[in-house]
């Protein structure tokens, strides 16, 4: 059922609203008597709807309104006002109320009202995840045989209410079947709410997912609402639920079993109407034998199945991916690269990718940092990438990327440059650009010359861009900047 916060300082006029919401068996409620107490109410559960007096003490419905969508934008809001004030009704509007209601409230107008507002809310939620109903800018892609069958999969899964588990190996897309499976269900006008179990401190799980209530231990110093009811009437989608506690893993199978939890510290419990999807790429099977997963909650889980395969197993559907991510990062970048050249994409077709499809983003990402024609060459490709499918080097015409004399500077991926400034330095000193003579042994006399020879030969490599020359050079953008400014260094001066 739908949950509706009823705000006003007359207790009378609140009674009566909530008895007609509550006479209609359609809505669960809950009242307020001030403005501030309806805030921290939307701030401490999840309600679908707000009816909001103008006129309250502590806060006025305006304040609370305005409060309460910064908060949570999709609740729905219908201001009360005692009376047919244009501008009341104008300021409700603007601040992002659904309309106003005079008072006195009449139940059948008032029920009118609502049904319109959850009416025009539900068309919108429709007709923003429509085509290809996925919250992401990522169509769901696969014309091999195996990818098919997966689609074929979540079209029944989505007719249905029954828990998901979605198998694979890191990196095949798994949040994304998780989002096609909600916004195709009948849970698609509720949130999709994503967690990933394995980055939740032990001691914190509980109150993650169920909540707790103040001073319920240590640090709770105020009521919070756990992803249980953040997701109510949506999606809860467990990610590498494999990580789950032991402990936690009973608590999920009640909730699966029973539609009810208890928040920490907490003596009453809440009804749960959530479609839960969980993900793993562990072998959960072995788990079960070895006692660290739950042998009845993998079954409760696992009704039906996803299985996602290694993209090496669906190499028909790189040309499509790759297509896709040159469309998206064109897009961030401004540039108009048009795709990998025949033997780049040779050579993306032979790669083993043992990231999957997440390597093969990143992968085109890097290449996109370091390209500067219209498309994807085989030098912007990572060595790794080149050497697992035999390519020498040696062999690649010389470019700004493959350098030799950069050669402990190109880089592979764009997370491989130094977290700090200390470690660039280090990377300095392992170069052998200055020859040092004999029985001149001042370390940081001849340091400070190999850092400005090979500031300024990096620059001239990259016509004086900061950026192109941080990157390919391994140096951290602002120690590079330090350096520059220390050796009294013009980077424009190496422009071609």
């Amino acid at each position: 059922m739908l949950k509706v916060l009823v705000a006003d300082d007359d207790a009378t006029l609140r009674l009566s609203v909530s008895s007609a919401l509550l006479a209609s068996g359609k809505f669960r409620v809950e009242e307020a008597a001030d403005g501030q107490e309806a805030v921290e109410k939307i701030k401490s559960d999840h309600f679908q709807l707000v009816l909001l007096d103008v006129d309250m003490p502590r806060k006025t419905g305006l304040e609370a309104l305005r409060e309460i969508k910064e908060h949570d934008p999709s609740v729905i809001a219908i201001i009360m006002t005692a009376y047919a004030n244009v501008n009341d009704a104008v300021a409700a509007v603007k601040e992002g109320a659904y309309d106003y209601l005079s008072k006195p409230v009449k139940e059948e107008k008032l029920l009118t009202l609502i049904a319109r507002a959850f009416e025009a809310h539900s068309l919108i939620s429709r007709v923003a995840a429509s085509a290809p109903k996925l919250a992401s800018d990522r169509p769901m892609i696969g014309k091999t045989d195996l990818m098919q069958k997966v689609f074929h999969v979540i079209n029944r899964l989505s007719k249905v209410d029954t828990p998901v588990l979605v198998r694979g190996p890191s990196g095949t897309g798994k949040e994304l079947i998780a989002r096609a499976i909600h916004h195709n269900s009948s849970f698609k006008d509720g949130k999709f709410v994503a967690i990933n179990c394995s980055a939740i401190p032990e001691n914190l799980f509980e109150s993650e997912l169920f909540g707790h209530e103040k001073g319920s231990f240590t640090g709770a110093d105020q009521r919070k609402i756990g992803k249980f009811q953040y997701a109510e009437g949506g999606t809860l989608f467990l990610d590498e639920v494999g990580d789950m506690p032991l402990l936690m893993q009973v608590k999920l199978l009640r909730v699966l079993q029973e539609k009810v939890f208890t928040p920490v510290g907490a003596n009453r419990e809440i009804e749960s109407n959530v479609r839960i999807i969980a993900a793993t790429n562990r072998p959960l099977e072995d788990m079960i034998k070895k006692g660290t997963f739950r042998e009845d909650l993998y079954y409760r889980l696992n009704v039906m199945p996803i299985f996602l395969p290694p993209l090496s197993e669906r190499r028909a559907d790189i040309d499509q991916l790759i297509d896709l991510f040159v469309q998206k990062f064109n897009k961030a970048q401004g540039k108009k690269i048009l795709g990998p050249t025949p033997d780049a994409l040779s050579v993306l077709k032979k790669y083993e990718w043992p990231g999957n499809i997440r390597e093969l983003e990143n992968i085109i990402e890097h290449a996109f940092i370091l390209e500067e024609t219209h498309q994807i060459q085989l030098s912007s490709l990572p060595d790794k990438v080149l050497e697992a499918v035999g390519i020498d080097l040696n062999s690649l015409p010389s470019s700004p990327a493959k350098d030799p004399s950069l050669k402990n500077a190109a880089v592979t991926s764009s997370a491989s440059a130094p977290e700090n400034e200390a470690e660039a330095d280090e990377d300095f000193a392992d170069q052998e650009l200055v020859r040092i003579p004999e029985g001149d042994l001042d370390f940081n006399k001849h340091k400070e010359a190999f850092e400005k020879e090979f500031i300024i030969k990096a620059l001239k490599m990259f016509n004086g861009r900061i950026n192109q020359t941080a990157l390919h050079a391994n140096i951290p953008k602002k120690t590079l900047l330090r350096k520059i400014e220390k050796y009294g260094i013009v980077a424009k001066d190496y422009a071609n």
